[in-house]
C-alpha cells in the first residue's frame, strides 16, 4: 500500500465535499448499482448520505483516505444516543439491554468503501483503524449483509463477530447481520 493521507470530517465538512462522497460510492459499489437494487441507486445512497450528516448534535465522523491527492476510500459513523434508531428492526436483542445507548456507549461504523483500483491494498483496514482508534465510546456495531462474504472475512479478522440480526428503516433495505466489537482499536502498522 502506498502512503495514504486520512483526512476527517465532522459533518459539515462532509457536506461540504458531497461530491467526492459520491464519486467514491460510485466506484466503490459500481457492481451493486448496476444490480438495479434500488437500495444501491446512487440516489438512495446520497438521500442516506444527507439524512446522516443533517442531524444537529449526532456527532458523525468521516474519514476518507486519500493516495497522491485522489480520494480513494471513505467511512464514516457517529455515537448512538439514546432511543437510536439505528436498533430499530433489530429481530432480537442478544442480552437484556444490549439496545439501550446513553450516548458514550457504542459507535455505530455506518459506511466503508474503497474505489475498485485501490481494493486489496488493505486501505479499508486502515481506514477502519483511521475512524475507529480515537473513539471514546466502550464498543463498535456495524451492519453487513450475510452473503458478503469478502467484508464478512475482513471483518471477523478484525475483531468483529455476529450478534443478531436487523433490516433497517430506510425504503428497500436488505436483512442486515449485526456486529460488534470493543474498542479502542489499535491501528495495524
Amino acid at each position: 500500500m502506498s502512503d495514504l493521507e486520512f483526512r476527517q470530517y465532522d459533518a459539515d465538512g462532509a457536506r461540504a465535499i458531497r461530491g467526492t462522497v459520491d464519486l467514491i460510492y460510485r466506484d466503490a459499489y459500481a457492481a451493486a448499482i448496476d444490480s438495479g437494487d434500488p437500495f444501491d441507486s446512487p440516489e438512495q445512497f446520497m438521500h442516506r448520505f444527507d439524512a446522516y450528516t443533517a442531524p444537529p448534535g449526532r456527532g458523525l465522523t468521516m474519514v476518507i483516505a486519500f493516495d497522491q491527492g485522489e480520494p480513494v476510500g471513505q467511512t464514516w459513523g457517529w455515537p448512538l444516543g439514546p432511543n437510536a434508531a439505528w436498533w430499530t428492526g433489530l429481530t432480537e436483542e442478544p442480552e437484556p439491554g444490549f439496545a439501550e445507548e446513553d450516548g458514550a456507549r457504542t459507535f455505530a461504523l455506518s459506511e466503508i468503501m474503497v474505489r475498485q483500483g485501490w481494493t486489496g491494498r488493505g486501505v479499508a483496514h486502515a481506514l477502519h483503524d483511521a475512524l475507529l482508534s480515537t473513539r471514546q465510546e466502550r464498543r463498535a456495531t456495524l451492519l453487513v449483509e450475510a452473503d458478503n462474504q469478502t467484508a464478512y472475512r475482513a471483518y471477523e479478522s478484525w475483531g468483529w463477530r455476529r450478534v443478531s440480526q436487523l433490516r433497517p428503516a430506510w425504503d428497500d433495505a436488505p436483512t442486515f447481520d449485526v456486529l460488534v466489537r470493543p474498542l479502542p482499536v489499535r491501528p495495524t502498522a
